[in-house]
């Protein structure tokens, strides 16, 4: 086929006229069998390479793409133009799945987009031996390469698949961000007579700006000033969930348009706001990075960071969301370079944590050995075994079956995994290797924050793309710096916030009466944390009365006019008779009788001691009796307690109480955690 043949057909299936010619290269090669790797900026049109392609051919494209979003959005798009598409991953049913496998067996799929962790299911590895494959697309193919900057493990089953297929049969890999170290490792992973083509990373129409701040503060009063002066609308990226409320939050209180996404939404909310986005809904989107990618909207007119991102890869990838239109964009980065007593800044801390935690250290590794040395066990036993969280689970045994030492174990359709047979000894120098690789990644990154010269081309020059241009769209070139001068009514209103603003807690259930409750503050945010360690960890007696005063405001102003019959505290684990006494000041105040009869009817263990939400409910389920159940029959329940971290206390008393008769239960804490896992 010629390129004139081939943009006939473009006009008539897409609508575009012309390819550029890197895309055009793309796909004649694909067309004629061969494996590529194509590194083009975001926006530049990657996935019309293999959508085209992918037209042409008699059988079915599988494309594996991390980015539920972007499979909804491009289904959509191709079964718009007649291209018959569909997906497969967690937000459907398995029934919905298993319909999607069994209609690309029989052929009536031209292109089908896959999660690549789903290739563990054994009906998708039934499947791909039945399939008429024509073309294999890697999309976000950074992630293949333990050196790129979202490495997952499942990704590199995707290997296993390319390398049993036939020699002829096309491959496409596609990123915007891969250093020369990662092109070169995504190269040597597919193999086999690769070629790459790498494109110009500069987005001429962005205009970049740091502001570095001496506090949380000054960010937020910053944005209250500015945000609405920005054109059109954006995103702002926070680095945590919590975050992600407290800003959004913040905007409703001063009057900007926003509303905040995060992993932690199910799937029909994360939906609606991804819809409200495209329509234009809000000024901004508040989130964590896990809203952007796959989200096909041209006309993002500003990104804003307020927390740096670990590395200039992650960096570039995340603004590369705006923009795409190539109209005039901005692009913020805030840095919080206030130092701690060890001389640390602020804002190195939490990128940094994620640094640490990426990889467990060696003895949890060596406990899921031990683990499984004694039995074959499943995922839900491990972490019940060795109480680690499940991301950390699941990264050792990526690790360990990597290096030989443990095996999945097929039973139905579960898995089991199993120590090997003279398997080898832990071999930790990679890790070392990486773990330091990631931090100089991160210390480049506040580089980017200090440089002098223009920052698109230290990001161009990073990711291996060296550019002759002259720069002149930051505040190192022709662009004045941004501070932060607030105004004395701004200040003002932050206070203001800062004490009325109240944290929830997300607990009901079908089976509980239990409704959603409210805590005075978060604990890691504000000096309520401070003492609340004091009280129960440093012998610093009752919960002071500024904890009192901030506990009732919070329930006035979320539950002021509602009854309630009866307070009821959660009994002690390690806190002695702080929580009875704050409960019976609180019973003071607000004239509501306060009952002694909930009780521990066996010991538990402080829930901090204990990693994955598995071992917390069990440390809890069936620990708590009420002595005189009749008292609570019909009662409407205030549920008084100190610390909100899983809620899965909290949720065993709801359960309980609702079992007694209780007619509503509402928790009122102190403070919620920070990480707290609802």
């Amino acid at each position: 086929m010629t390129r004139n043949e081939a943009e006939i057909k473009l006009k008539k299936i897409f609508g575009f006229d012309k390819f550029y010619d890197e895309q055009w290269e793309t796909i004649d090669m694909l067309l004629r069998g061969k494996k590529m790797l194509l590194i083009e900026k975001t926006g530049y049109g990657k996935s019309l390479c293999f959508q085209f392609s992918a037209t042409q051919f008699d059988g079915i494209t599988v494309i594996f793409s991390p980015l539920i979003a972007l499979m909804r959005d491009q289904v959509n798009s191709l079964n718009e133009k007649g291209i018959p598409a569909k997906h497969i991953n967690s937000e459907q049913t398995y029934e919905e799945n298993s319909q999607v496998i069994q209609d690309a067996i029989n052929g009536k799929i031209k292109i089908l987009y896959i999660a690549p962790e789903r290739q563990e299911n054994q009906e998708w590895i039934e499947a791909t031996r039945k399939m008429n494959l024509s073309m294999i697309v890697i999309d976000e193919a950074h992630t293949i390469s333990v050196w790129g900057h979202d490495f997952r493990p499942a990704f590199r089953r995707i290997i296993n698949l390319v390398q049993l297929l036939p020699k002829e049969l096309p491959v496409l890999a596609t990123t915007a961000t891969a250093t020369k170290r990662v092109q070169a490792d995504i190269e040597q992973q597919i193999s086999g007579n690769l070629t790459t083509i790498r494109g110009n990373l500069l987005r001429e129409n962005f205009n970049l700006f740091v502001i570095e701040t001496k506090s949380e503060d000054e960010k937020l009063l910053w944005l209250a000033e500015n945000i609405n002066k920005l054109p059109g609308i954006g995103l702002l990226y926070t680095g945590t969930r919590v975050n992600t409320e407290i800003y959004a939050r913040w905007f409703d209180f001063v009057g900007i348009n926003s509303t905040d996404y995060n992993a932690g939404l199910d799937g029909d909310t994360r939906k609606e706001i991804e819809k409200g986005l495209m329509n234009n809904k809000w000024k901004c989107v508040v989130s964590t990075n896990a809203l952007g990618m796959g989200i096909d909207k041209p006309d993002i007119r500003f990104i804003i960071h307020t927390q740096i991102p670990a590395s200039p890869i992650h960096y570039y990838q995340e603004i590369g969301r705006a923009g795409r239109d190539r109209q005039k964009t901005f692009i913020i980065l805030f840095y919080n370079s206030k130092k701690d007593d060890d001389g640390v800044p602020e804002d190195y801390k939490l990128p940094k944590a994620f640094v640490d935690g990426g990889r467990p250290n060696i003895k949890k590794y060596q406990r899921v050995i031990n683990a499984v040395k004694q039995e074959q066990l499943g995922e839900r036993q491990l972490l019940k075994k060795t109480n680690m969280k499940q991301t950390q689970i699941r990264v050792i045994k990526a690790d360990l079956i990597e290096q030989g030492i443990i095996k999945e174990v097929k039973f139905g359709w579960s898995k089991k995994y199993e120590y090997q047979f003279n398997a080898p000894e832990l071999n930790t120098a990679k890790f070392d290797e990486l773990r330091n690789a990631k931090l100089k990644d991160l210390d480049s990154m506040v580089d980017y924050v200090f440089t002098q010269e223009p920052r698109m081309k230290f990001l161009c020059e990073y990711l291996g793309d060296t550019l002759p241009t002259k720069f002149e769209n930051c505040d190192n070139t022709k662009y004045k710096k941004r501070t932060v001068n607030p105004k004395k009514e701004t200040i003002s209103k932050l206070i203001e916030f800062r004490e009325t603003y109240f944290p929830a807690l997300n607990v009901e259930s079908n089976n509980s009466n239990i409704k959603n409750g409210i805590a005075s503050s978060y604990y890691g945010v504000s000096n309520v944390g401070a003492a609340l360690h004091r009280c129960k960890y440093e012998n610093g007696g009752a919960f002071p009365d500024f904890l009192l005063k901030l506990t009732l405001k919070a329930f006035r102003n979320t539950f002021g006019n509602q009854h309630f019959d009866l307070i009821v505290f959660v009994p002690p684990t390690s806190s002695g008779e702080l929580v009875k006494t704050f409960a019976e000041k609180i019973s003071y105040v607000l004239k509501i009788p306060v009952s002694h009869k909930l009780i521990k009817q066996r010991e538990t263990q402080p829930q901090k001691v204990f990693q994955n939400g598995y071992l917390k409910r069990d440390n809890v389920s069936g620990a708590f009796n009420y002595t005189e159940p009749i008292e609570i029959n019909n009662k409407s329940i205030l549920l008084v307690d100190d610390i909100f971290d899983s809620g899965a206390t909290i949720k065993e008393i709801g359960e309980l109480l609702t079992n007694f008769g209780a007619k509503t239960i509402v928790p009122l804490v102190i403070a919620r955690t920070v990480g707290g896992d609802i």
